[in-house]
Parts: C-alpha cells; structure tokens; sequence
C-alpha cells in the first residue's frame, strides 16, 4: 500500500502553529526566571537553613524529580480545583512547570555549591565580608559560574517539557498540532512540524543562553581562554 503525503491543508494551518510557537515561548521566557529563583533559594536552604528546612526541601525535591512532569501538571491543575481553589490553565501549567525546573535545577545548583573550597569561604571572612557578600560574591555567583553549561541545558529541557501542558487547555505548540491534526485529519503529517521548529527552539535556546553566560561569567571565560593558551603552548 502506496501511502501519500499531503501537506497543502497543513501549511495553511501556519497561522496556528505560529501561535502556539509564541505560546511555548511565553510560557518559557516566564518559567525560566521563576524557576531559576526557586532553584537558588532551595538550594541555600539545603545548606545553610536551620533544621528541618534542609529535610523539608529534600522531600520536596525528591518528590518532583522521581514523579513524572504529566502527573505533577494535573496534581497542581485538577487537585487544586477540587479543592476549591480553581486557577486559569496557562497559571496551572506556569506552576507545574516552575516547580519542576526549580526541583531539578537546585540539585545543579547544589553541585555547584559543594564545588567551591572552604578556603574561599576563609579568604572571603578575612576580608571582613558580610555574611551576604560572602554567600553573593564567593559562593553563588562562582558556583552557577560552573554550573551554567548544566543549567542551560535544564532550561532547554523545560521548554521541551511545555508540550505535556498540552493535556490541559494551553495554547502552546503542541496543542495547536492536535488542533491542525483535528480539524485535516492528516495527523503524521501535522505532526511532522512541530519536530523542526522545537529543534530550532531549543538550539536558539543554547545560543542565546551561553550569551548569556559570557555576559554574566566574564572571568569563568577568561580563565578557559588561558587554560586553553597553556595548553596551546
């Protein structure tokens, strides 16, 4: 059997695509500062709250990256709903997705953290830094300094993770693929466009982020460029 590709009814369901591009987009650029927030404040709290903060955060963390993404979305869309406190879909899918990037991302922060040597903390104190300056300059900044490639990647991991929002009302990529699926019938062929444009989110994503990495971590930069020239030499 001679199966046919039609596209012609798909390409003029663009329009919709397009939005739901945008769609994934937005729910994105307001995830990854959410997310990232929580992130560096759990992973602080592990560190250096009193207990039973440093359990608390660890219960919570494990729960989020040992449960799948779809189950977490609906807990947090259905289960506050039949509790009575109904929220929008789209602030359902903002949640869900924040609380699992700030999960998964304060285990690489936390890595980060653990890398920078007692020492520093000791030369820092001996300048007679603030306990805040300490934990800004010494500990945090250094430590996403080496983590950044890993965080990077989490991020494109979470706008990838969007296509579940799917399962509820979200208008996002993916929703409007089942919607151009639905209204042609041609469902491989709809299905086939949603691949190349989150191929070009995501590598857009990794370009735009390791910017953003050599404008935040000049010096991390300038360290590699000399390690890199030593070893040249």
């Amino acid at each position: 059997m001679n199966a046919e590709l039609h596209f012609q009814s798909i390409f003029a369901s663009w329009q919709l695509y397009a939005e739901g591009a945008l769609g994934t987009l937005g729910l994105v650029v307001c995830v990854i500062p959410l997310g990232f927030a929580l992130a560096v404040a759990l992973a602080l709290a592990r560190k250096i709250a009193p207990q039973p903060v440093p359990k608390l955060v660890t219960l919570y963390v494990e729960f989020l990256r040992n449960t799948p993404f779809i189950v977490q979305l609906f807990y947090v869309y259905f289960g506050l709903g039949s509790m009575g406190f109904p929220i929008p879909p789209v602030m359902g899918a903002l949640l869900a997705l924040t609380l699992n990037l700030s999960a998964y991302s304060s285990e690489i922060i936390r890595a980060g953290i653990d890398s920078i040597h007692r020492s520093q903390l000791e030369a820092g104190l001996s300048l007679s830094m603030t306990r805040a300056q300490l934990y800004r300059h010494v500990v945090i900044m250094p430590a996403l300094a080496r983590v950044w490639p890993a965080l990077s990647s989490q991020f494109v991991l979470t706008m990838l993770a969007t296509s579940v929002c799917s399962f509820i009302p979200v208008t996002d990529l993916m929703a409007a693929t089942k919607f151009v699926e639905a209204n042609t019938s041609r469902g491989f062929e709809a299905y086939l466009i949603p691949a190349p444009i989150y191929l070009t989110l995501a590598l857009l994503m990794k370009w735009g982020l390791a910017v953003l990495g050599r404008a935040l971590f000049p010096a991390l930069q300038d360290a590699k460029v000399n390690a890199v020239s030593k070893g040249l030499g």
